[in-house]
C-alpha cells in the first residue's frame, strides 16, 4: 500500500486555531490574577517593570516584553498587564497544538469536523492542566513564554516535514533556528526543542546536513538569536533597581563609564550559565533517578486533579494512569498513523520526559513521597514548573488517544454496511450517528478543567502584595528591614518599585548578602523620601527627618573586601551604644557580618526590623528584639515589661499597643485570605501563617494585659484565617493511606 497522504480538503486550519487559542486566552483572562505572586513573580513582574535584570541567566528577552507590555493600556496595572502577556503566550501555545493534532488527524479522519473535535479535545486538555493553568494566569515565571517558542517551533518543523523539499523548507529551517536562539535568551528551556527538530531532519531528509550554505545561515540566524544576551551588560551598567549578578565588570562606583571588556564577558558568562546557584553535574546524582522519575510522575498526578490537601489521592492517581495510558495510546496511533510529524514529535516527548528529568537532577520534591519524611533530600519548593512543557506537549498525544477511543467506539455503532471506505487508503468513513452515539467520552477531555478548577485560577487574589504592603508599612520611615528569602523579599521589591508602596525602607535579603553585586546596590541606593499623606495612619501626625547616614557606610572596594566568613573561636562581644550582643563561637558568615556592620553604621538613625526573630537571636540581639505585628524590631535598650511591651511564654516580647494599632488599621491581607479562602502552595504557607501566629500571641497579650474579651475576638480571627488558609492540612505530611 502506497504511504498514507491526508484527507484531499487538509490543510491548515488557521481560522480554526485561533478560535481556540481565544477560548483559552478568554478562560485565562477570566481566572487572572490581578497583582503578583509568591515566589518569583514579585521579581519577573518588577524587572519588567523597570527593565532591570532578575535572578541569572537574566532572562533578557522577557524583560524586553514584558517592559513593553507594561506601557500598554491593556489592565489597571503592570502586574496584571505582565500576567496577561503570560496568558496569552500560553493562548498562542494552545493555537499551535491545535494545528499540530489537526494535522496528524488528516492522515486520519476524512472529514474536517471530526478534525477540529480531535484537535479542540487535545487542546483542552493541554490547557487546564494544572502546571500550564496555574501558571498561564500569573507571571510567575518566564515559562509560558519558552512554551509559546517551543510549540511554534513544533509547528514550524511539522510544516518542514510535510515538504522538506519545497520552495520554503529552506526558509522555515532558518526561522526555526533562529527562534530556538531568540527563545534561549528567555530561558535555556528555548534549546529544549533543538534534539528533536535534529532528529526530524535526520529522519526526512538528512541529505539537508550536508548542505554547508543551509547549515551556515542556520547557525547565523541561531547566534542573531542568541545577541539579545548583549542587552545584560549594556543595562546593568546603568544600574536598574533590580540588576541580580550585575553582569558587567566595566564599571567606577557610581557611574557608567567603561567599553566592554574582557571582565564583563566573563561575568556576563556566569551569569547565562547560572553559576552562582553552582548546581552539580548530571553525572553527580542528587538523588536517586527512582526518586528524580517519581518527581515527574507526582506532578503528573496534579495536572488531572489539582489535589492539596491529599483528601482524593486515590482518584488523582486512578485518573493520573488513564491520561497516562491515553498519552500512550495516541504515540502508538500516531506513530502508525503519521510517521513523518512522529519523528518529531516523539523525540520530543522524549525530550521533555526522560531527557529532561536526567538533565534537571533534582533532589525529591517538597512534597513528595511524604513517607520519607525527612530521610531524604529534597528541593525547597514543589518544582511542577520545571515540567510544564512536558505536562503541555504530552496533551496532544493524550487528545490523540482520545479520539482513538472516540473512533473505535464509534465503530460499535456501526455495522459492516454503514462502513466504506476511500479508495486510496484504508480510512474508514462511519455514519454521523455513530460519532454522534459515540461522542459522550469525549467528555473526558473536560476531566481536567473540573479537577483544577478550584486551585489552578488566581481571579481576586491580591494576597502576595498585601502581605508586602503590609510589611514595609509595619516599619517606621527611613527604616531597614533584614528579609531571609524570596516570598518575604520579592514582593517587597515589587510593592516599592512597581507601585511606589514605601519606597523610604530599605529591604536587604540575607541570602543575597553574601554576593558582591548585592551589597554594592545596598551602598548606590539612594535616601528615597518618606512620603508621609501616603505612609500609614500610625506614622501620621509626627515629624521624619531624612537620615545623615547611609544603610552602609562602605565604599565597593571596602564591601567587596569583606569576606565571606570569619572563625570565632571564642564568644566574641559586639557592642553598639547600650546594645551588647554575645557572637557564639563558630563562623560568622557574610551576610551577619554585613549586618552588623549595618546597626553599627545607621542604627538607630535608621531603624532596624527583621522578618524574622530567629535571625536577630542568632546575631546575640536576643533581648532587643521586640515583635511589632508580622515584623521584629530591634531596641536600642532592653525593653521593659509593662503594659506596653508584653513578655509572652515562648515567644518573646511584644509591642502590645503598635501590634494592635498595626493590626487594626494597617493590615489588609488577612482580608484578602479570608476572601480568597484557599492556600495551594505548602512551601510558602508560612507567610499567611504569621498572620495566624501573630493573632494567636496577640490574643495572649490582651488576656494577660486584662482584655479577654478582645483576646477572645482576636483568637477567633487567628482560627479563622488557618481555617482559611487550611494550614493544618497544607502544612501536615500524613501518610497516605490507600
Amino acid at each position: 500500500m502506497p504511504p498514507r497522504q491526508p484527507a484531499a480538503d487538509h490543510r491548515p486550519s488557521y481560522l480554526a486555531a485561533t478560535v481556540a487559542a481565544l477560548l483559552v486566552f478568554a478562560l485565562y483572562l477570566l481566572t487572572l490574577a490581578p497583582s503578583t505572586a509568591m515566589w518569583d513573580a514579585s521579581e519577573f513582574i518588577t524587572a519588567a517593570y523597570t527593565m532591570g535584570l532578575p535572578h541569572p541567566p537574566g532572562n533578557p528577552l522577557f524583560v524586553l516584553l514584558g517592559r513593553t507590555v507594561t506601557l500598554l493600556p491593556i489592565a489597571p496595572n503592570a502586574a496584571m498587564r505582565v500576567n496577561i502577556l503570560t496568558a496569552f503566550a500560553s493562548a498562542v501555545s494552545s493555537g499551535m497544538w491545535f494545528l499540530i493534532t489537526e494535522r496528524v488527524l488528516s492522515y486520519w479522519l476524512p472529514q474536517r469536523w471530526q478534525r477540529w473535535t480531535g484537535a479542540a479535545v487535545a487542546t483542552l486538555i493541554g490547557a487546564t492542566v494544572f502546571t500550564v493553568w496555574s501558571q498561564s494566569v500569573v507571571n510567575e515565571k518566564v515559562y509560558t513564554i519558552s512554551l509559546c517558542f517551543f510549540a511554534v517551533v513544533s509547528w514550524l518543523t511539522v510544516l518542514w516535514c510535510d515538504d522538506p523539499d519545497g520552495a520554503r523548507a529552506d526558509r522555515l529551517l532558518v526561522l526555526i533556528a533562529y527562534l530556538i536562539g531568540l527563545g534561549y535568551t528567555n530561558h535555556p528551556a528555548g534549546f529544549l526543542v533543538a534534539p528533536a527538530v535534529g532528529v526530524a531532519v535526520l529522519a526526512r531528509r538528512w541529505q539537508t546536513l550536508t548542505r554547508w550554505g543551509l547549515l551556515a545561515a542556520c547557525l547565523g540566524a541561531l547566534t542573531l538569536g542568541l545577541t539579545t544576551f548583549a542587552f545584560e551588560p549594556i543595562r546593568s551598567a546603568h544600574f536598574p533597581a533590580i540588576n541580580e549578578g550585575e553582569p558587567t565588570g566595566c564599571l567606577t562606583e557610581f557611574k557608567w563609564d567603561c567599553t566592554f571588556s574582557a571582565t564583563t564577558a566573563q561575568r556576563l558568562k556566569a551569569n547565562i550559565n547560572r553559576d552562582q546557584f553552582g548546581k552539580p553535574s548530571v553525572f553527580e546524582r542528587q538523588t536517586d533517578i527512582g526518586g528524580q522519575f517519581g518527581m515527574w510522575w507526582f506532578y503528573f498526578e496534579w495536572q488531572w486533579l489539582r489535589d492539596p490537601y491529599g483528601a482524593q489521592h486515590s482518584l488523582q492517581v486512578a485518573l493520573a494512569i488513564v491520561f497516562f495510558v491515553l498519552g500512550l495510546l495516541g504515540g502508538w496511533t500516531h506513530w502508525k498513523r503519521d510517521p513523518m510529524s512522529f519523528w518529531f514529535f516523539g523525540p520530543l516527548i522524549f525530550t521533555v520526559t526522560i531527557a529532561l528529568v536526567i538533565y534537571m537532577n533534582f533532589k525529591y520534591g517538597l512534597s513528595q513521597a511524604p513517607e520519607l519524611q525527612n530521610t531524604v533530600p529534597r528541593e525547597v519548593r514543589d518544582r511542577d514548573y520545571f515540567y510544564l512543557w512536558s505536562y503541555s506537549a504530552w496533551s496532544v498525544w493524550a487528545g490523540l488517544g482520545l479520539v482513538w477511543i472516540w473512533e473505535t467506539v464509534a465503530s460499535l455503532f456501526s455495522g459492516e454496511e454503514d462502513v466504506r471506505r476511500s479508495a486510496a487508503d484504508d480510512r474508514p468513513r462511519l455514519p454521523l450517528r455513530s460519532w454522534l452515539f459515540a461522542s459522550p467520552v469525549l467528555l473526558i477531555a473536560l476531566t481536567p478543567f473540573f479537577g483544577n478548577l478550584r486551585y489552578a485560577p488566581r481571579n481576586g487574589d491580591t494576597f502576595t502584595r498585601d502581605w508586602a504592603a503590609d510589611v514595609l508599612n509595619s516599619i517606621e520611615p527611613y527604616g531597614i528591614v533584614i528579609t531571609n528569602g524570596d516570598n518575604d523579599t520579592f514582593p517587597l521589591w515589587y510593592a516599592q518599585e512597581v507601585e511606589g508602596i514605601r519606597q523610604d525602607v530599605t529591604v536587604a535579603v540575607t541570602s543575597l548578602l553574601n554576593t558582591d553585586w548585592y551589597v554594592r546596590q545596598i551602598i548606590r541606593r539612594p535616601t528615597r523620601p518618606y512620603d508621609a499623606a501616603k505612609g500609614p495612619v500610625i506614622f501620621r501626625g509626627r515629624q521624619w527627618p531624612v537620615p545623615t547616614v547611609p544603610p552602609l557606610a562602605l565604599t565597593i572596594p571596602q564591601a567587596d573586601a569583606i569576606p565571606m566568613g570569619m572563625d570565632l573561636p571564642q564568644a566574641q562581644t559586639f557592642t553598639k551604644d547600650s546594645i551588647t550582643a554575645v557572637l557564639r563561637p563558630g563562623t560568622l558568615l557574610r551576610d551577619q557580618l554585613i549586618t552588623l556592620r549595618m546597626i553599627r553604621d545607621a542604627f538607630p538613625q535608621r531603624p532596624m526590623y527583621f522578618t524574622s526573630s530567629g535571625y536577630g537571636q542568632s546575631l546575640g540581639l536576643g533581648a532587643y528584639l521586640v515583635q511589632e505585628g508580622i515584623v521584629t524590631k530591634l531596641w536600642p535598650t532592653v525593653p521593659p515589661n509593662n503594659a506596653r511591651f508584653i513578655a509572652v511564654q515562648g515567644f518573646g516580647a511584644i509591642d502590645l499597643t503598635q501590634s494592635v494599632a498595626l493590626w487594626d488599621s494597617v493590615y489588609t491581607a488577612p482580608k484578602t485570605l479570608l476572601r480568597i479562602d484557599r492556600w495551594v502552595d505548602r512551601a510558602s504557607s508560612d507567610i499567611p501563617l504569621r498572620y495566624v501566629i501573630t493573632a494567636a500571641v496577640l490574643s495572649e497579650a490582651l488576656n494577660s494585659h486584662g482584655q479577654p474579651a478582645l483576646g477572645a475576638q482576636m483568637m477567633q480571627q487567628a482560627q479563622a484565617l488557618a481555617n482559611a488558609a487550611r494550614l493544618n492540612e497544607v502544612l501536615g505530611q500524613p501518610k497516605r493511606v490507600e
